[in-house]
């Protein structure tokens, strides 16, 4: 067990790597030493070992979660093994690939701050890396090669080598070409990046920054802030932000908030912290878009943080959305470069979103490359038209020329590579003048499409990027006018010639003489005016971006970044979602370089940040700041007006978790919000639909499920298919269930109707956590839970109620049992309870359709005893029922097969005045049922009934279990 001594100088994966697979299985290797994490401190250093306990841990935990399901852990064997340096444990390793490259595809690709096992068995559990004989060790992921790709001097040949940092010496031997038959395997544990970059920033000797000392007690001196920016006091702010609420649809609220954040940088004096409260609807996003619009416009150096990237892209979505409504045509895409987003391409997967391209980091920098190569960039491309326009035949010699020197040059070179048997182009073949010309038109605009996006204003002026984008509209225009000439290869390089000659004194050249003259005084203005920035290679452009950029965002982690000496510090932090982001790893972007101000935005009442480890949950481990100073009475600024959903919906949650302060948008009181997607009081704006049959179940990774409840969502959502088809009337459509394993049930039982969301109709099935920031037209709650005792574990928690029944726009249906739900003692009691008071409470049976799908789901789940009882929904509308008395009944309860072939003609028939004829298949069951004594008798269905019911004679051995109602 750890010492608090031991840690001092260690880092993270020193102490990972010093677990044996015994202190990895010790559940309580650290519960002595996690201590309850203040609210309050007397100093930085206490702040920042509060945390270190807590933090180790919950590591510790993690990496025994994933060791505890390796049958499932993602794998790749291992080709061979190289180490790097004789002096440490680095290590180069190349993975295994198949002869098809389409066959790797999927395949597990260990990613930095990957934490692998190394060893030479598949391991379905911990036990089968303990055996006697087994190789096994740890490993860090320190590089891989597939993310370096970008880098101007990347060899792909270097793809799928990786370099490791291996916990002790790589003994095995592994190298093909040496003909060893050992195996060897990567099986990825965990990945350790975020929790390594929370331990450096807890760091004693990192300097904790002004924020931090802000934030380590109850501080309420900017707290009357506000009400001086409309005494007009606060002289700093712009002027079009005087009258934001009404120039930019802001209610009080987001105004009151996007004065307060901007006044902050008036407080030259000390640091701030400001709390912007967002409960769900109230249109938080847009606020931070415009308070970050208003920074942008202010030049204020700002980094945007947020716990995930999936929030990071949003948040920079809806800026560029004000940003690109704001723009003109004259000014085209000009200011984009004071705009960075950065973070890891793939786990952002900006392939799916081309809207953040010209602001992501990675594009920028290929873009910007590209402008300052010698031979295609912006210089080269520049002088290269200026030439061409004052004298084509001399700037065409001059190309030939450099071809020719390149061919000369190369020769000697061509020939080795020839004689190493390596396949050679053949020799370059000069283009003609009008291929020439057109390269360097499209070169040229490139450069200065590329320059004006992608520089930060403070490199490029407005009107050099004005001059650029004129310089592009008469390209265009000299380009269509050699079109429209037709001129063949030789005959361009003639009419260029002559133009130059003849000026404008033949008529049809006319017009391209004077934009040919226009055109040449932007070029030569803008070799004047503009100097390209002195940068060298990718690194250099990227640290170029990153140090001038004006609005930076990037998930909290990340922004470790950032931590470097630079002109232009940033000035604010603003920490998006900041409920959900744990403290510990705000102290990353809290302790930036010259940051003085921070805003965090969030709503406490909502899901907070997950923590794995039970012991540091119960230390307030996963507790936010946020939370925090909102413990301690800090002041912050309610959004009090929601926007999302219907009035009826809102109710509830906003009495119960905002205590009645928020108030509904005049956009969804409208008739128009009232969207009825199906027909039935069942199925109104709001509803809790009581399933009082269904069967809760282990399933997933021994989570709850509840298939009945499934299968009622199934048929729901089969019905809302139904009607979009029938109406085309676009609709989106959420799933919510707590627990996995009902996530995983309603995900098969809905896959068929799963569409792309353009076609119309979507639907999708999600937990809590997955869902929160989000929001549908339609969504269904599934609560899983019952059983006699009210028993419903973490669902009882308010913070993931409040989350999923505030995801809906027009509808919101609540399935559950009824009888569960009421024992709780919990918010969902109240829930019912109100529903029932609102006459919003419904059986699911008194849908027809769903009653079926209860049925058909019981007989699938064998729930034979739930079926036929007297109360079963198999009878509840027919004019007969089982005799459960009659002992041939009770012989048929007693074999599931007979019970199954009878349920399902029973269910078909059960709403029958006249039941209708079994088929051979039942016929067979019963008459096995009564030991063949009776086979006839079945006729009887056909003639022996009345309008009242079944009648049935006692001679009739084999429907003794039937009786007249």
């Amino acid at each position: 067990m750890e010492k608090k001594e031991e840690l001092d100088g260690k880092s993270l994966l020193d102490i990972v790597f010093s677990w044996s697979l015994k202190d990895v299985i010790n559940k309580d290797i650290y519960r002595n030493q996690v201590k309850r994490i203040p609210e309050t401190f007397l100093s930085v250093e206490e702040y920042k070992k509060s945390f270190i306990y807590p933090l180790l841990e919950e590591t510790h935990a993690d990496l025994f979660s994933n060791m505890t399901t390796l049958f499932q852990a993602p794998t790749r064997e291992i080709h061979a093994v190289k180490r790097s340096s004789p002096k440490n444990l680095l290590y180069e390793i190349t993975l295994k690939k198949t002869a098809n490259a389409e066959e790797d595809v999927g395949k597990y690709v260990p990613e930095v701050g990957d934490l692998i096992a190394l060893t030479d068995v598949r391991p379905m559990s911990i036990d089968d890396l303990n055996r006697p004989g087994i190789f096994y060790l740890i490993a860090y992921v320190h590089g891989a090669k597939e993310e370096d790709s970008s880098k101007e001097n990347f060899d792909d040949k270097d793809l799928g080598k990786i370099t490791i940092l291996a916990s002790k010496p790589i003994l095995i031997e592994l190298d093909s070409e040496k003909n060893k038959k050992e195996t060897l395997l990567a099986v990825y544990l965990m990945n350790m990046i975020t929790n390594d970059r929370i331990w450096r920033a807890l760091d004693p000797e990192l300097d904790g920054g002004n924020l931090i000392e802000k934030v380590l007690q109850a501080n309420s001196a900017d707290e009357n802030c506000t009400s001086r920016l409309f005494e007009g006091k606060c002289s700093l702010v712009p002027f079009y932000l005087r009258d934001v609420n009404s120039s930019y649809n802001l209610n009080d609220s987001q105004t009151d908030a996007v004065l307060s954040c901007v006044d902050m940088r008036n407080f030259y004096h000390q640091s701030t912290v400001k709390l912007i409260w967002g409960p769900p609807g109230t249109g938080k996003t847009k606020t931070i878009g415009f308070i970050l619009f208003s920074l942008l416009e202010m030049k204020c150096r700002t980094l945007t943080c947020a716990p995930t990237n999936i929030a990071v892209l949003e948040v920079t979505k809806r800026l560029l959305r004000s940003v690109r409504e704001m723009q003109t045509p004259e000014h085209d895409s000009y200011g984009l470069g004071d705009i960075l987003l950065f973070g890891n391409n793939k786990r952002m997967k900006i392939g799916k979103h081309d809207d953040l391209l010209d602001v992501f980091l990675d594009h920028r920098v290929d873009m910007l490359y590209n402008c300052f190569l010698p031979s295609t960039g912006w210089k080269n491309s520049l002088e290269s038209m200026i030439s061409l326009l004052d004298d084509p035949e001399s700037q065409y010699n001059r190309y030939l020329e450099s071809i020719k020197k390149y061919d000369d040059g190369n020769d000697d070179k061509l020939k080795k590579e020839e004689s190493d048997g390596n396949l050679l182009k053949d020799d370059v073949v000069p283009m003609t003048f009008e291929e020439y010309f057109k390269n360097i038109c499209e070169s040229l605009e490139l450069c200065m499409v590329n320059l004006y996006t992608h520089l930060p204003t403070s490199q490029i002026q407005l009107e050099v990027a004005k001059n650029m984008i004129r310089a592009r509209v008469l390209l265009k225009t000299l380009e269509t006018m050699l079109d429209d000439a037709h001129v063949a290869n030789e005959g361009l390089k003639q009419v260029l010639n002559d133009i130059k000659d003849i000026g404008s004194s033949v008529g049809c050249f006319t017009m391209w003489s004077t934009t040919r003259k226009e055109f040449l005084q932007l070029l030569r203005s803008l070799r004047l005016t503009f100097i390209l920035p002195n940068l060298v290679g990718k690194w250099g452009i990227k640290d170029f971006c990153l140090e001038n950029a004006c609005l930076v965002f990037c998930t909290a982690s990340s922004s470790c970044k950032l931590n470097r000496e630079v002109n232009e510090p940033l000035e604010y932090l603003l920490i998006d979602e900041a409920a959900q982001l744990k403290e510990c790893e705000s102290a990353i972007p809290l302790q930036l370089p010259g940051l003085r101000h921070a805003i965090l935005v969030g709503d406490e009442r909502q899901l907070p940040a997950m923590v794995k480890s039970k012991i540091s949950e119960k230390a307030n481990f996963g507790r936010s700041l946020f939370e925090r100073l909102v413990m301690l009475g800090h002041h912050r600024l309610l959004l009090d007006i929601q926007y999302r959903m219907h009035p009826s919906i809102s109710l509830f949650p906003n009495r119960e978790f905002y205590d009645g302060q928020i108030s509904d948008a005049q956009n969804v009181k409208q008739r128009s919000y009232e969207k009825r997607f199906l027909q039935g009081k069942m199925y109104s704006s709001y509803s809790f639909i009581s399933i009082a049959h269904g069967k809760e179940e282990r399933g997933h990774n021994y989570s709850s499920k509840n298939m009945v409840e499934a299968a009622v969502v199934s048929e729901i959502v089969s019905k809302l298919f139904k009607r979009f088809l029938d109406t085309r009337n676009p609709v989106s459509i959420g799933v919510i269930s707590p627990y996995k394993a009902q996530v995983y049930a309603i995900e098969e039982q809905i896959r068929k109707y799963k569409t792309h969301s353009d076609s119309g109709f979507s639907v999708s099935a999600r937990s809590v956590d997955g869902f929160q920031g989000g929001e549908e037209d339609v969504i269904i709650i599934s609560t899983v839970r019952c059983n006699e005792n009210g028993s419903v574990g973490f669902l009882s928690n308010r913070q993931r109620a409040n989350v999923a029944l505030t995801r809906a726009r027009y509808c919101l249906w609540i399935l559950g049992d009824e009888f569960t739900l009421l024992n709780s003692g919990s918010v969902w009691k109240k829930l019912v309870l109100d529903a029932k008071e609102r006459e919003c409470f419904h059986k699911a049976d008194e849908d027809k359709s769903l009653a079926q799908a209860i049925i058909a789901s019981l007989v699938e789940l064998g729930q034979f005893d739930t079926l036929l009882h007297d109360d079963s929904l198999l009878f509840r509308e027919a004019t007969w029922k089982i005799d459960g008395e009659n002992k041939k009944c009770k012989d048929m309860q007693g074999s599931a097969f007979y019970v199954d072939k009878a349920c399902k003609w029973l269910a078909s028939s059960s709403s029958e005045e006249k039941p209708h004829r079994p088929s051979w298949e039942v016929f067979s069951t019963i008459r096995d049922l009564q030991d063949q004594r009776a086979a006839a008798p079945l006729s009887a269905l056909d003639s022996r009934y009345n309008h009242r019911g079944l009648k049935l004679h006692s001679g009739y051995e084999c429907f003794g279990c039937f009786a007249a109602i």
